[in-house]
């Protein structure tokens, strides 16, 4: 298996070199992190039947156990949570919405999910995950780093959703919420027929609304703290906000092909994230 580490460097090459001038200990434990996040999403997109899916999410419930009520951690990752991130007093009730919000997302495909379970699903998969992320490397109060997980969490996690609307909808998901939806005059169907559908456009364009705010509220919060620390998440910030701008330019009706970032371009982010 890889290092934490590799699996950083393979799924996210720019996110691993970004993360580089980090402290040893942060960026072991951010790189755990990941990882932990990587794990559990490979296993709700995976092929496995929805039981077996569901149930090695509740065994992660008895490896958090194992990780901080007995010290005795039994998987890979457990062990690297072990060692990388107990030392930063990441609570294991954290970890466990993270669970929460993949088991909305592995006995059954969210396909049009209600604005309540929207909202539990990416407060566990995108809002929590940067929370612990910037315990580990932001100094800063807590208030100020729940705000910036909120905003930023959001507007990264809805951009993923619009970028990967297609492909998702393949896999038997889509994420906009039914209310959403509805009001676009789009009727609540399979995904692939919800995709088709001529207000799907409207849908869109609704739904990427509350990304720029986002984004901007994050950008804000992200110019008040220390550059060095919060690097990556600066880096994820900007690649995300470019993916976004390349598709409101070029319409909400078009799903496909995915924005591309050129090489270039993203070398261009990199340098603009590292040195300005």
């Amino acid at each position: 298996m890889l290092s934490v580490g590799g699996i950083v460097k393979k799924s996210q090459p720019s996110l691993f070199w970004c993360t580089r001038a980090l402290p040893k200990s942060e960026r072991e434990a951010v790189y755990t992190l990941f990882a932990f996040c990587q794990h559990i999403d490979g296993i709700v997109r995976s092929t496995m039947a929805p039981e077996e899916k569901s149930e090695l999410l509740q065994a992660w419930r008895e490896e958090l156990d194992n990780i901080y009520d007995k010290g005795v951690p039994a998987s890979n990752i457990g062990r690297k949570i072990y060692k990388n991130c107990m030392r930063f007093d990441l609570p294991k009730v954290a970890w466990k919405e993270i669970l929460d919000s993949a088991l909305l997302n592995a006995a059954k495909p969210l396909q049009a999910p209600d604005i309540e379970t929207f909202e539990k699903y990416i407060n566990g998969m995108a809002v929590v995950p940067l929370k612990l992320a910037l315990s580990v490397v932001a100094n800063t109060h807590p208030s100020a780093n729940e705000e910036l997980a909120k905003n930023l969490g959001r507007a990264v996690m809805v951009t993923y959703m619009l970028r990967d609307i297609k492909d998702d909808a393949k896999n038997g998901h889509l994420y906009i919420p039914r209310e959403i939806l509805a009001k676009a005059g789009v009727k609540i169907d399979t995904p692939r027929n919800m995709v088709e559908n001529k207000n799907l456009t409207l849908a869109r364009e609704s739904f990427s609304k509350q990304v720029e705010s986002c984004f901007k509220k994050a950008d804000r919060l992200l110019g008040k703290m220390n550059s060095n620390d919060i690097m990556p998440l600066k880096l994820i910030k900007n690649i995300c906000y470019c993916q976004y701008e390349i598709m409101k330019e070029r319409g909400w009706e078009i799903i496909s092909p995915k924005p591309k970032i050129g090489l270039m371009r993203r070398i261009g982010i990199v340098y603009q994230t590292m040195f300005k």
